[in-house]
């Protein structure tokens, strides 16, 4: 007797069964305290439910859905259903009143309140009945002292959370207040979760010092989303032995004789991607090599253990959280200028049109002749010849980067074809001071070349997507979904209310195509940076699959990425099923065990992407609230990014936001939801409004600046 006979039992009785009859008729004469210790923790992993006249009914069938909570910091919430048996195909929404005292991440049973109507885009509606398992475990945030001592609380000290979707405060008892004093920016484990009207309780497992400094918010955040900057001594070790190895072209295509150079930011340090070209009759054979980080990280290996669970590189403004030891990242992984280095290169052969046609995957080893710098390069478009760069990069002239430059303006002509979407986006680069203060934030700019590494790297990524598809191996696809045709619905009456032609939104089925329509006529009316904004928040999230599908944002049917295994674990996943391949080791034992990697890989990078860019988004914001806090009182143009009930938010032409309450507009504003406006009489405030405002004060501690307006003519 185990749990999956005796859940096999209850699907079989139909859920008219109480314990003891399932016991009767399933299994007389077996151990009856082991039943009951089995099918009690089958009820604690939410896969059984006892119901009010006792029967033992599956969750499937008793209108009880398993999911994980996603909490809202307005209260309410949406379950997303684990597994594609349940029949859903969208979230439950719990409303504020049927939480049952869940917090964002639980694993929680939903009973349905309300099916949503056949074909319409509603959200069926459910009511928490039981919380399975609290995924948080730990949190960071303020710790107060209570200004009177609340009755049969045996604490005079709480600690209210950072993150706003965990609504409630936590007790700290009063022997975990040693040498933390109230005001202190901590960690804390949390011991006990509020149940109906008790408390939560938990305790004090990290100090980052005073709340309101920037020290201590940045520790927090890098404590909170799991980066560490320093590795192991162990993982550095064997990063160091195994780096030291000698570089022989033993067993690989030797292309050192052949022109390649890399294209990088000059701060740049690890540079895993080369790029060479052939002109093949009318049309060319675009290289892409790419450093062969699965010939030094095995699978398993301590360091592959590492970067596994880092997942990604994380950039902030003044450190890197690297997926790899310095060893490999900055040294023998690195595409470093005339030194031999292992790659894996993708032959991509594109027609004279830009079509995207065979691609050939190779291990080989490279030598680069040249490390071009973006900012260099661009220079090198404009002005050819006449640029004081020209003698560094004479080896790419008469034939290879004019080449470069002539197959990149086919292949953006050929995304805009197919209706690729360009969303503008105001990427900030924070420039810090020798004293680790942020010197000035700027909008990064992009020219021809940072556009043209990014065609050719989109090229290699769908060639080896497609030879892996029609190899019929493995792949850890990057997919995008089609985005919710309710949040497109909304999309288009703000696109219509901004004066654009929506009439392309209206076709039956939905094509990127139709959104670039939509975004150029945006662009011709200088509102693409607010356009784009709104589209950002319809659109789905992209993310990682070991099932082929489409990405719809690149209007591209097979996407992988390929070209970044030394800062993304994605890319080094595909490395190693690519030379699985290549070194004709691919059997169907072998096919079986990859396939169970690119599922294991796929899920854990999308987790590992998503920690990332909170963190690199947290800390961005940190240095911006340092930065605007030695400008309280100075006024600044900027346009409205957002707004809502209780004001809107401001953006600065230097990227920095704030919020400007509604409490500070003088008169009663009322908000339109479907204009996405606050209007009071003839004065209103929308999306892309220009306006100029004075900050009023920052919060370190939340990393919010507050707003108001500056005078009231731009009210009018």
């Amino acid at each position: 007797m185990d749990k999956t006979q005796i859940l096999e039992a209850v699907k079989d009785s139909g859920g008219r069964l109480t314990s003891f009859e399932l016991f009767e008729r399933y299994f007389k004469g077996g151990d009856y305290d082991l039943f009951g210790a089995l099918l009690g923790e089958l009820e604690s992993r939410g896969e059984v439910v006892f119901t009010k006249k006792g029967r033992v009914a599956p969750v499937d069938s008793s209108n009880i859905v398993v999911g994980i909570f996603q909490a809202n910091p307005r209260g309410f919430g949406f379950v997303r259903p684990e597994g594609a048996d349940k029949g859903r195909d969208s979230d439950i929404f719990i409303s504020a009143y049927n939480t049952s005292g869940a917090i964002n991440e639980d694993l929680v049973q939903v009973k349905i309140t309300r099916n949503a109507p056949r074909g319409s885009s509603d959200n069926d509606e459910g009511k928490i009945v039981r919380i399975l398992e609290h995924q948080l475990k730990s949190v960071s945030g303020t710790l107060y002292e209570l200004s009177s001592r609340i009755r049969g609380v045996n604490s005079n000290y709480y600690v209210h959370p950072d993150n706003e979707r965990v609504a409630f405060d936590i007790l700290i008892p009063e022997t975990e207040i040693v040498t933390c004093p109230p005001g202190s920016k901590v960690e804390i484990e949390i011991t006990e979760f509020p149940d109906g009207d008790g408390a939560a309780w938990g305790k004090i497992v990290e100090v980052f010092g005073e709340a309101d400094t920037f020290g201590a918010a940045y520790s927090a955040i890098l404590y909170d989303n799991y980066i560490n900057i320093e590795f192991p001594d162990e993982v550095e070790e064997e990063a160091q032995r195994i780096a030291s190895r000698p570089v022989t072209a033993e067993g690989r295509l030797d292309l050192r004789g052949k022109t390649i150079f890399t294209i990088d930011p000059a701060s740049a340090r690890d540079l895993d991607d080369a790029v060479s070209i052939e002109r093949d009759g009318d049309g060319y054979i675009l290289g892409v090599h790419i450093a062969d980080v699965a010939e030094y990280v095995k699978m398993h290996s301590i360091i592959d253990n590492e970067a596994y669970a880092r997942g990604t590189s994380v950039y902030f403004p003044d450190k890197v959280a690297p997926m790899l030891p310095k060893a490999l990242s900055n040294g023998c992984c690195s595409l470093n200028t005339g030194e031999d280095k292992y790659a894996l290169s993708a032959f991509v052969h594109i027609g004279a049109d830009g079509a995207i046609g065979e691609t050939e995957l190779a291990e080989t080893v490279i030598s680069t002749v040249v490390r071009g710098v973006y900012t260099e390069m661009n220079d090198l478009c404009e002005k050819g010849e006449d640029s004081e760069f020209y003698d560094k990069y004479r080896c790419l002239y008469p034939d290879d980067f004019p080449a470069m430059v002539e197959l990149y303006e086919k292949l953006e002509e050929k995304s805009k074809d197919r209706g690729a979407l360009e969303l503008e986006s105001d990427e900030a680069e924070i420039v810090l001071d020798e004293n680790g203060l942020v010197a000035e934030i700027t909008k990064a700019e992009r020219g021809v070349t940072e556009r043209m590494i990014e065609q050719f790297m989109l090229a290699a990524n769908e060639g080896v997507a497609n030879w892996l598809f029609w190899q019929s191996m493995p792949c850890v696809y990057r997919v995008h979904e089609e985005p919710n045709p309710e949040k497109i619905s909304v999309f288009s009456v703000f696109a219509h209310n901004l004066g654009l032609d929506i009439t392309p939104l209206r076709a039956k089925t939905l094509h990127p195509k139709s959104l670039s329509a939509v975004l150029t006529q945006a662009r011709e009316n200088g509102v693409a940076g607010v356009a784009s904004n709104v589209l950002l928040r319809a659109l789905s999230k992209a993310r990682y699959d070991a099932v082929c599908s489409p990405h719809f944002g690149l209007a591209i049917d097979k996407y992988c990425h390929f070209t970044s295994p030394i800062r993304r674990y994605p890319d080094l996943s595909v490395h190693r099923i690519v030379k699985t391949i290549l070194r004709g080791e691919a059997d169907a034992d072998k096919a079986d065990e990859l396939e169970d990697f690119a599922f294991d890989s796929a899920e854990a990078s999308s987790e590992n992407e998503l920690r990332a860019l909170n963190a690199e988004r947290a800390v961005d914001a940190l240095y911006r609230c340092e930065y605007m806090s030695r400008h309280i009182g100075e006024t600044f143009d900027g346009v409205i990014s957002s707004v809502l009930r209780f004001g809107f938010f401001v953006e600065l032409d230097n990227t920095c936001e704030g919020l400007v309450p509604i409490s500070t507009l003088d008169g009663y504003f009322e908000y339109n939801e479907k204009t996405m406006s606050l209007h009071c009489g003839r004065r209103r405030f929308t999306l892309g409004q220009r306006v100029k405002v004075e900050i009023e004060s920052v919060n370190m501690t939340e990393s919010k600046i507050t707003m108001r307006l500056a005078d009231e003519q731009n009210e009018r």
